[in-house]
């Protein structure tokens, strides 16, 4: 969808650890190969879910329509996770989270995220310890679905308009947008919520405005990107110390994105709402650009919309929403930044997260 306060956007998960000269790459985990992926368009009337076979290279745009008899997933797919055997797709507009096989996307639930009459907009998830945790924009709260009954059993009330989250140690990290105060201007604050009593025990003031975003790295710091006012406030990063729960510092004006994505410590910035070239690449250990520019062979990505690794063979997975209205694609690259394939994900638009199905 278009650039506004509330971008349409990606989500959780995970990055990579470039191949720099000058950065040591870790070992991977040993970790099954992937068979397939599944892609999560977003879209603006309808949202898709495509299946890409890694064998064949074949691509179905429609796997959930295929699978479901002709069901349509909904409106603005914005995040999907898998936890176990099933996947969560968080259905913005819709406002649910669908919840599939992961096997092979047979339509499990929906589990609606409405309050009295009103759809509250859930935007991103993660999962911890039996339970998925879900924002909610509208309803400035985290709802918490147990993942054997797939029921919402509490709801956690945080900061205004919630978007991405993290977890340390014990505490769930949110980032809190204030996308919807029209009147007094986005947020800087993160939500703490302890996982024990369920409930929200601190709000930490971050340097940055219009938070979206939130990883932590190995350190326990934990890194937030916001979008800023589109205006005055540019898009920029803070570091958040997780041991006090206090804001340490901001980076600097050249990491200026609203996005991020954190892997063995290296953290990927990008944005797709202008701006030259499609990440940065950043040693969070070191605090030092590894490369001012991902892609090293001269592969063009429009509008960076989302990005997954995966931690088998450190693949990485850009997916390009082009120009918002055409089917956008879905690259692989490698740790290098050369382009190994890729592939449409018509009639998909806007995709912004792949699954790895092992």
């Amino acid at each position: 969808m278009k650039k506004t306060i509330l971008k349409w956007s990606l989500p959780l998960a995970i990055l990579f650890s470039s191949c720099s000269h000058d950065d040591t790459v870790p070992s991977l985990p040993a970790i099954k190969a992937a068979k397939g992926l599944y892609v999560l368009s977003e879209g603006g009337t309808e949202s898709h879910l495509g299946y890409y076979d890694l064998t064949t290279g074949a691509f179905t745009g429609d796997f959930f329509k295929q699978q479901n008899g002709g069901a349509s997933l909904g409106q603005i797919g914005n995040d999907m996770i898998q936890y176990g055997s099933k996947v969560y797709i968080v259905m913005n507009v819709s406002s649910n989270v669908t919840v599939i096989n992961a096997s092979n996307a047979q339509l499990i639930k929906r589990i609606d995220f409405i309050n009295g009459a009103a759809k509250t907009s859930p935007r991103f998830a993660m999962a911890y310890n039996g339970k998925v945790y879900v924002t909610a924009t509208k309803d400035s709260s985290v709802s918490v679905i147990d993942t054997t009954s797939l029921n919402i059993v509490k709801t956690i009330s945080v900061g205004p308009n919630p978007e991405g989250m993290a977890i340390v140690g014990n505490n769930l990290y949110v980032a809190n947008s204030g996308g919807y105060n029209f009147v007094s201007g986005p947020d800087s604050t993160v939500s703490v919520v302890d996982l024990s009593a369920q409930q929200e025990i601190k709000r930490i003031k971050t340097g940055t405005l219009n938070p979206q975003k939130i990883e932590a790295n190995s350190a326990g710091n934990l890194y937030v990107s916001g979008y800023g006012n589109f205006a005055a406030v540019p898009a920029s990063v803070s570091v958040i110390n997780s041991t006090s729960n206090t804001f340490m510092n901001k980076l600097g004006t050249d990491i200026s994105y609203p996005f991020l994505r954190m892997y063995h410590d290296t953290a990927y910035f990008y944005n797709n709402y202008g701006g030259n070239g499609t990440a940065r690449v950043y040693n969070t250990l070191t605090n030092t650009t590894i490369r001012p520019e991902f892609i090293t062979d001269g592969t063009t990505i429009t509008t960076p919309y989302g990005i997954n690794i995966d931690e088998q063979n450190g693949n990485i997975y850009v997916m390009d929403a082009k120009d918002y209205v055409s089917s956008g694609s879905v690259t692989c690259f490698d740790r290098s930044g050369k382009k190994l394939f890729t592939f449409s994900v018509s009639p998909g638009v806007n995709p912004n997260k792949v699954l790895f199905i092992r």
